[in-house]
């Protein structure tokens, strides 16, 4: 007999719950596998270099000239308005510079939903280009024409672009990709912002693009990639997904996933996968702008992980750690010279173990990857805390928080980098995916916001013990993983979703555990 809900009671869904996984292995196998077509591979490394790259090198490349770009900017001001600051004012100029790309980035953030809806995920990616040509332009002008007004505009369209690329882009590469090809598209995202930030640490070396006379070419230099990877436009495919469900062109969808997969129009491996998207387009939920996704109980929890995955991120400390290493290393009796050179083969290991990201994601499941990763970078941060605190006591210490340093970002890329990006896209279906990516990203630039703002003022506080509100972060997104994260990994968010539907009172950790024993 159908089970029937009644009023005042919620809904059972033990049994749906318990029976998704046998229902799977039901289905018939697909007779043909998707190809790694040429198309596919171009959509994913070419926007992830055209895009994320960029953004990634805007995040890095004003650290290295912030002095000499300080005293341009003084000496800009006080030639073309005889307006002379003093040292609190420029602080104050240089504070806006750099938050004016957070800010961007929230912005862009806030507009990421309507715009992936929109103008598909595509239409974001051009979008994208467009403000990171422009500025561009700005960074490469604003020395030669004295501007400092150009070096603020530059640094919010970078942010805007910013903030639309953590929205959309791992949500275009999960819907462009097939079920199986998902967990190696899933990382190229953070691993092209992570690429971004090394390559800025390279460019901006005083003996490169960082002196006196090149600075502005450093900042303006990612328009090189800009240029080479949005020439070819036209090639880029449009997210099948979002031409079947969201527009309902369903012979577009068709030629789209014949390109992306290389299946034949007879292909019944095709057919399954239009089935797919037939059944999600009816069976849709109604929330798709913001307030409907807040206010939607069934997709609350997922929306705390994403939110939390995202803003746990910043508050883990990366940026301040990358922001604290080179006195660290100087404290640890390396030069300045030479503590420059350990902060780049810091941001080198973080790139290097985040080019694992795909191995790993593709043969280790969701849920022990983070977990693993929370759990040692809570480690890590509180005894880079403790002998950072007792430096002065002892010898070794200082050496000791070099080597805490390094395996936090070891660590960190195992699940805490990449897994935040792409969890969203694997946790809701096509309808909330938008608005609940683009308010994870909010949450993530608001929180790269407050630390920037932030972490200085707390770190003369407090001074070593500033870095533990970092590890209890860690620790509180091991628990939350630990109880309430489902494991995604070769699932359709349709499967996902029910697993969540009853938000804090979801049996996830016993389903989890379940599935682990069969």
């Amino acid at each position: 007999m159908e089970q029937k809900k009644t009023r005042g009671q919620p809904l059972d869904r033990t049994r749906s719950i318990t029976e998704t996984p046998l229902m799977a292995h039901r289905k018939q196998p697909r007779q043909e596998l998707p190809q790694w077509s040429w198309t596919l591979k171009w959509a994913a490394i070419g926007s992830s270099i055209g895009a994320a790259v960029p953004v990634g090198y805007c995040t890095g490349v004003m650290n290295s000239p912030a002095e000499l770009m300080r005293t341009w900017c003084k000496e800009t001001l006080a030639y073309r308005y005889d307006l002379h600051l003093g040292e609190s004012g420029i602080e104050l100029l240089w504070s806006a510079a750099v938050s004016l790309f957070l800010v961007g980035g929230a912005l862009g953030s806030v507009t990421g939903a309507t715009m992936a809806n929109r103008f598909g995920r595509r239409g974001c990616f051009h979008i994208c280009g467009i403000l990171l040509a422009l500025g561009a332009a700005c960074f490469y002008a604003c020395r030669p024409l004295r501007s400092v007004e150009l070096l603020l505009v530059g640094r919010l369209l970078v942010g805007l672009a910013g903030g639309l690329v953590t929205a959309f882009m791992s949500m275009w590469h999960s819907e462009l990709a097939a079920l199986s090809q998902r967990s190696t598209l899933a990382p190229l995202c953070p691993m092209g912002l992570t690429l971004g930030v090394v390559v800025s640490q390279i460019c901006s070396l005083r003996s490169l693009l960082g002196g006196v006379e090149y600075w502005h070419l450093g900042l303006a230099f990612y328009g090189v990639l800009v240029g080479l990877f949005y020439a070819p436009f036209k090639w880029y495919p449009e997210s099948p997904k979002w031409l079947y469900i969201v527009k309902g062109r369903k012979e577009e969808a068709r030629q789209q996933l014949m390109k992306l997969r290389g299946y034949a129009m007879d292909s019944p491996a095709l057919q399954e996968e239009l089935d797919d998207m037939e059944s999600e387009a009816t069976s849709k939920a109604a929330a798709s702008g913001f307030l409907d996704v807040i206010r939607d109980p069934s997709l609350r929890l997922p929306l705390i992980i994403v939110c939390a995955f995202l803003g746990g991120q910043q508050l883990s400390g990366i940026n301040a750690i990358f922001y604290y290493s080179v006195s660290i290393f100087r404290k640890a009796g390396l030069t300045p010279q030479a503590s420059e050179w350990a902060n780049l083969g810091a941001g080198s290991l973080n790139l290097a173990t985040s080019m694992v990201g795909p191995i790993l994601l593709e043969r280790v499941n969701r849920r022990p990857l983070m977990l693993f990763s929370t759990l040692l970078c809570t480690v890590c941060l509180f005894l880079f805390a403790m002998l950072l605190y007792f430096i002065e006591s002892v010898s070794w210490f200082a050496v000791g928080c070099i080597g805490c340093i390094f395996l936090y970002i070891f660590f960190f890329q195992f699940g805490l980098g990449p897994m935040p990006f792409f969890i969203g896209a694997e946790l809701f279906e096509q309808a909330p995916r938008p608005a609940a990516m683009a308010l994870g990203s909010v949450v993530y630039w608001s929180c790269n916001f407050i630390i920037g703002m932030a972490f200085p003022t707390l770190q003369n506080a407090w001074g070593a013990l500033v870095f533990l509100p970092f590890s209890i972060t860690c620790l509180f997104l091991y628990v939350l993983t630990k109880y309430y994260m489902p494991e995604t990994r070769g699932k359709n968010p349709s499967d996902v979703a029910p697993l969540v539907a009853n938000g804090f009172r979801s049996r996830v950790r016993e389903i989890a555990h379940l599935a682990n024993q069969s």
